[in-house]
């Protein structure tokens, strides 16, 4: 059934039909504070430049942040960080309190076991309605081949299904 333009809800049930992968963005602050926040709006752009783009709420307090910062870090999490997708998806007074991670390219925050990390310099912030388009140049990345993606679908979490032998 065709929804109207303008019921968003509608809209956001749709545009959740399509299954993405879940990520956390990292970075450091202008004060020197790790910052962070769970994504799935990661997509590459480009491999000759080697790009990268994400995408943030304008009403997010963490959009200056972002947008000063000289990089960030784009953490594919994995099927088993989904306590760690949560954590960043949630408003806490300290995301990184008790979590593990070191030092990527301009000190944003690297988390262990993830499917792949892209250690990216901001390149650009293109407003396009309500969010930021975060395009990056990726400096140096790492995966862990063996690893399942932690995916959302239709608002909850999923899993992919299982291989079938041929």
């Amino acid at each position: 059934m065709t929804q109207p333009q303008h019921d968003s809800r509608a809209l956001r049930n749709a545009l959740g039909r399509f299954a993405t992968g879940v990520a956390v963005v990292t970075a450091i602050d202008p004060d020197g504070h790790p910052i962070g926040l769970t994504v799935n709006s990661f997509a590459a752009v480009s491999l000759e430049p080697a790009l990268v783009l994400w995408c943030l709420d304008n009403n997010s307090h963490n959009l200056e942040p972002f947008r000063r910062a000289s990089h960030h870090v784009i953490n594919i999490l994995s099927a088993e960080q989904q306590d760690l997708s949560n954590r960043f998806a949630t408003w806490p007074a300290d995301r990184f309190v008790g979590l593990h991670w070191q030092r990527g390219a301009g000190g944003a925050p690297i988390f262990p076991d993830c499917c792949a990390t892209f250690e990216v310099a901001n390149d650009t912030a293109h407003s396009a309605g309500d969010h930021t388009i975060f395009v990056g140049r990726v400096e140096r990345f790492s995966e862990t081949a063996d690893l399942a993606p932690l995916l959302f679908h239709a608002g909850r979490y999923a899993a992919l299904a299982s291989e079938q032998d041929d």
